[in-house]
């Protein structure tokens, strides 16, 4: 795949770039470690004036690099800018509570006498150079999610990002030295993916986290496994939005449209399988389709827009693919299922609504990556969580009950990262996120996300350590 601006509402080529060459790649790696040797040895609220200058910059710049996203990967650009408020949120959040996130544990006194120790505690203490695999549904979130922990907690980052946002790439390589963070804190690697292999394998690599495909996960985790790194994979999901009759069917109606076509339908954490009731099925259905049918397609520049292109023609492809799979296997298609007639050119595809899925069909199994819904009736809550969890996913979960043992039984039994009641799965700072069973593995964001790469030490005393000399 070139490394290359396409604007997928238009198809048109606007920018292309080289890949960094053997010795462009060295020389990001020995600035890296270089960089490392002495970053780690800065204290945490210089760390965190940084931050909060690279949120200031980023904040100042929202509407021009909202306006790069849109253009590389096509999402409207209302949620572009929702976007990089999130990112500015989020590099606040961890400039306040790093520390902390990352303050020495200490166990009791009783616990440490019986250990032998005249004093014994727990510090956090960086790895080091991170590799960053990062994608490009949401280009600058899924870095800064990474970055603003990683940097807080001593490491220094690369960055391989997507090949169909460079420049939003070569942006987020830029913003974290304009803010004060040394030169070989943040580094963009232009490359392939072909690449990717040989520099997690170079020595000055600490660690890796991937946020994308299963495939490249696996290869990442292959790779890291056999070099014996630390690594954390978020990656494919197909998450369950399970209705029940005690459901505000209204709301959930609502929620769901939302649900299923933020970003253009190419989330990870989209609810994708509509699992509901038969009590409230119809009146569920109806009110969905509708509110699918009534979205606006068109160029995500356009104010207004509530649904862009997909972000290349591959990606439509694919999921085109399914439906079409999913039609001939018997599946109704209650709205959408095609590529609307405007505009003419670009990736668009039309909001859909599969029912009717059964196992046969590879939809019921595979991702859709895009503004497709498949939509199931069960009869109580036994079937709900058994479909729910008929998936290789486990990213997260949306559940729609009011009635608390229902809820307490779907915590217990639903194979998800999260569990979401009478709302949208989302991420925030303070709360961990990741998946289960093929969507990875790890967390990131709150303090799990943070100590995910720090070596977590024990210092321990045999007699009582000295004060520093007058």
């Amino acid at each position: 795949m070139p490394i290359a601006t396409v604007n997928p509402a238009t198809g048109e080529t606007l920018k292309t770039f080289d890949a960094l060459d053997a010795a462009q790649i060295e020389e990001r790696l020995r600035r890296a470690e270089e960089t490392f040797r002495e970053y780690r040895t800065t204290d945490r609220a210089h760390r965190a004036d940084l931050l909060r200058r690279t949120a200031y910059l980023l904040e100042g710049e929202q509407d021009d690099i909202a306006r790069t996203m849109t253009t590389e990967m096509g999402k409207p650009l209302a949620a572009a800018r929702a976007e990089v408020a999130k990112c500015v949120k989020a590099m606040r959040w961890y400039a306040d509570h790093a520390e902390e996130l990352l303050a020495d544990e200490h166990p009791s006194a009783a616990d440490v006498e019986d250990s032998g120790a005249a004093a014994a505690w727990v510090t956090y203490r960086p790895l080091g150079v991170v590799l960053a695999v990062m994608p490009w549904n949401f280009p600058l979130w899924q870095v800064v999610r990474f970055a603003a922990p990683a940097l807080m907690a001593g490491n220094v980052g690369l960055l391989k990002h997507a090949s169909n946002v460079p420049q939003t790439a070569l942006y987020l390589g830029q913003l974290f030295h304009r803010a004060g963070f040394p030169e070989g804190c943040f580094q963009t690697l232009l490359i392939g993916s072909g690449a990717v292999d040989a520099i997690l394998r170079d020595p000055r690599i600490a660690a890796a986290t991937l946020t994308g495909s299963e495939p490249a996960g696996r290869a990442v985790a292959a790779t890291s496994g056999d070099t014996v790194k630390k690594t954390v994979l978020e990656l494919g999901g197909s998450d369950p939005y399970v209705v029940l009759p005690s459901a505000d069917i209204g709301k959930a109606a609502r929620t769901a449209v939302t649900a299923r076509v933020q970003n253009n339908g190419q989330s990870c954490i989209a609810a994708k399988r509509f699992i509901v009731h038969n009590d409230v099925y119809d009146d569920f259905a109806a009110r969905f389709v509708a509110g699918m049918s009534a979205l606006s397609v068109g160029d995500p520049m356009a104010e207004g827009t509530d649904v862009g292109p997909l972000s290349s023609e591959q990606g439509r492809s694919d999921l085109e693919e399914l439906v079409e799979d999913a039609k001939k296997q018997g599946a109704a298609v209650l709205c959408g299922g095609r590529r609307p007639g405007k505009p003419a050119a670009g990736w668009f595809y039309e909001p859909t609504v599969l029912a009717g899925i059964s196992e046969a069909m590879r939809i019921h199994h595979e991702e859709a990556f895009g503004p497709v819904a498949t939509l199931y009736r069960v009869a109580n809550l036994d079937e709900a969580i058994a479909l729910a969890n008929d998936t290789p996913f486990g990213l997260s979960s949306n559940v729609w009950t009011t009635v608390r043992r229902q809820q307490e039984r779907c915590v217990r039994e639903l194979e998800a990262g999260g569990v979401f009641f009478n709302g949208m799965t989302a991420s925030h700072p303070a709360l961990p996120f990741g998946g289960v069973k093929r969507s990875g593995y790890g967390r990131e964001l709150a303090g799990h996300g943070i100590r995910e790469f720090c070596n977590i030490t024990t210092v321990w005393h045999g007699v009582p350590p000295e004060a520093d000399p007058a």
